[in-house]
């Protein structure tokens, strides 16, 4: 999910392989947008666009937290308090923070997670293959830009899809929490092990060219120490791409605690890009680009997250997961990060 970094730097534009709507549906999903929006707004009645009343308490001051970005601590204001959770964000790099202490990860990434049974989840991820098979082809091709090949692993695998498409030119493996979504892949034929990414996985998978994480390091309990991990695993030259919610974008300061990715305790993690500048630099890492690329999404999981942000309960609308439309909120972005040859 920029300076030049530029905001959409190399990006294309929309995907124009296979049958994707064109202006005409990213003008209607800007209207569903604006009125999804809208609706909320009159149903908040007099409470503001960035939060309700129901979701700040007392007001509360700065203090002092270890900051991941920065590498030590510094202070913290307090943005929001959403489903028992604190935010505080960094004054320093803007990084924001879930404060919770009753999170389990692997009670919480189950098959319900990606089948619509957790409202920040995935409406139907099996049954959008097609579209994001689709997406992860041209995230491939964007990976071969930096790197033509190799070895390659994928942290957050799911179901493999991803590594399906790079496994024409990588020597492909990837770790995933999910016992059922890891056991797929490996059905698939693919090397993948479940669990957490932690120095006894990344051991076994040994040196690596290219290391993948698709929305994932806003999961991670420690990103800085999983991302130092990747860092040992990372052959002279290799790359480390990333993509992740955007917390400095026009998109998350407008919607404040109702911006679409605001989503804690699932998301941990809140990152600007002066939060992965910080972050990469002290880990020795060099920033490649950064940008804010187009994305062909599920139609099932766009109404999904829209009936999450009006409060709607029900089962999501999984008819329409094999209809991809090219989405960009310039809320996401993807970052390349280079490790010294």
């Amino acid at each position: 999910m920029s300076n030049r970094i530029e905001l959409i730097a190399h990006d294309p534009g929309p995907p124009q392989t296979g049958t994707v709507p064109g202006l005409q549906r990213i003008i209607a999903l800007r209207s569903m947008l604006r009125c999804a929006r809208d609706t909320r707004l009159k149903s908040m009645g007099s409470s503001s666009l960035q939060t309700d009343a129901s979701q700040v308490p007392a007001a509360k001051g700065d203090s002092s937290r270890p900051c991941p970005a920065c590498g030590r601590a510094s202070s913290h204001t307090f943005r929001f308090r959403i489903n028992d959770c604190d935010i505080l964000q960094c004054r320093e790099c803007g990084l924001g923070r879930t404060e919770t202490s009753a999170f389990d990860p692997a009670a919480y990434y189950t098959d319900d997670y990606f089948s619509g049974r957790r409202s920040d989840g995935y409406s139907d991820y099996l049954g959008a293959e097609p579209v994001l098979r689709r997406e992860f082809a041209r995230s491939v091709d964007f990976i071969r830009c930096y790197r033509e090949g190799g070895k390659l692993l994928e942290l957050g695998c799911a179901y493999g899809f991803f590594l399906m498409e790079a496994a024409r030119y990588f020597d492909v493996a990837g770790i995933e929490l999910a016992a059922q979504a890891a056991d797929h892949g490996r059905r698939a034929g693919l090397n993948v092990l479940q669990g957490v990414a932690d120095a006894a996985n990344l051991g076994r998978i040994g040196h690596v060219d290219v290391i993948v994480l698709f929305d994932v390091i806003e999961h991670l309990p420690q990103p800085r120490e999983t991302l130092a991990l990747c860092c040992q695993h990372l052959n002279p030259g290799g790359i480390i791409v990333i993509t992740t919610g955007d917390f400095g974008s026009t998109v998350a300061s407008l919607a404040g605690a109702r911006w679409r990715l605001m989503t804690p305790p699932q998301h941990l993690w809140f990152f600007t890009q002066e939060s992965m500048r910080r972050l990469s630099a002290d880990l020795g890492l060099s920033v490649e680009q950064v940008d804010h690329p187009w994305k062909l999404v599920p139609a099932s999981l766009i109404v999904f997250q829209l009936r999450r942000m009006l409060g709607l309960r029900g089962q999501g609308v999984t008819t329409a997961s094999r209809v991809g439309m090219p989405v960009n909120l310039f809320d996401a972005m993807r970052i390349v990060l280079r490790k010294a040859a």
